[in-house]
């Protein structure tokens, strides 16, 4: 599914459960020592694919642990992100040479809890999933508008260190599978703070991708 967000050259990988067996190097089982056996299996699970995205690359399987607020730590000259969420565990990898940030997350599908919508939209962002919701009640407007910003955030954060909140940001979803997020952070920002992406919604997932050239 995650592939039909993506542009040529990013590799790609996907599971929907934890039925198969995902062996963890010893620093990354270390690290979920005493976590819930269902979150040692998620995490699992999302790493082997994306030591398998790795794989497609021609770069060998590495641990991949978290650094700075909790982004994983490709290799050199690997970009990339890992998602996961009830149903889906998902990754990609790119070269670095090619594209210069990657973003996906995975959302169930569904609205938000209640009273999330009002912590991450501003005004105008409300009044623009109003005006989405009524074209078109059959999209999920307030998970994906989540979604992107979640995505754009995964891009943005390993390129720059700098911590964003959701009001933070900007976004503008279109119907017609795209997004559009400007980033405000707290200091000049030392990329293109305007971020692209595409999602896509289906009954049971909400999947939301933004990949940047390394040209940009």
């Amino acid at each position: 599914m995650i592939e039909e967000l993506l542009p040529p050259g990013v590799t790609s990988s996907e599971a929907f459960d934890d039925a198969a067996p995902a062996p963890l190097f010893p620093a990354e089982a270390a690290l979920m020592e005493g976590r819930r056996a269902r979150r040692r299996r998620q995490f699992a699970t999302a790493r082997a694919c994306a030591r398998r995205c790795l794989t497609q690359l021609g770069r060998n399987p590495v641990p991949l642990l978290p650094g700075p607020g909790g982004a994983p730590q490709w290799p050199s000259g690997v970009v990339g992100s890992i998602t996961h969420c009830d149903g889906y565990r998902g990754a990609v990898a790119a070269r670095s040479s090619s594209l210069a940030a990657l973003g996906i997350d995975a959302e169930p599908s569904g609205p938000l809890p209640k009273g999330v919508l009002n912590l991450i939209t501003s005004d105008e962002e409300r009044e623009h999933l109003s005006d989405l919701a009524s074209a078109d009640p059959s999209v999920p407007w307030d998970r994906v508008f989540f979604s992107a910003k979640e995505a754009a955030y995964k891009a943005w954060y390993p390129a720059t260190g700098i911590w964003l909140g959701f009001r933070d940001a900007t976004l503008a979803l279109s119907p017609e599978g795209t997004f559009s997020t400007t980033l405000r952070p707290p200091v000049p920002p030392p990329v293109d703070p305007v971020y692209e992406g595409r999602w896509l919604a289906g009954p049971d997932l909400v999947l939301t991708a933004v990949a940047r050239s390394a040209c940009r």
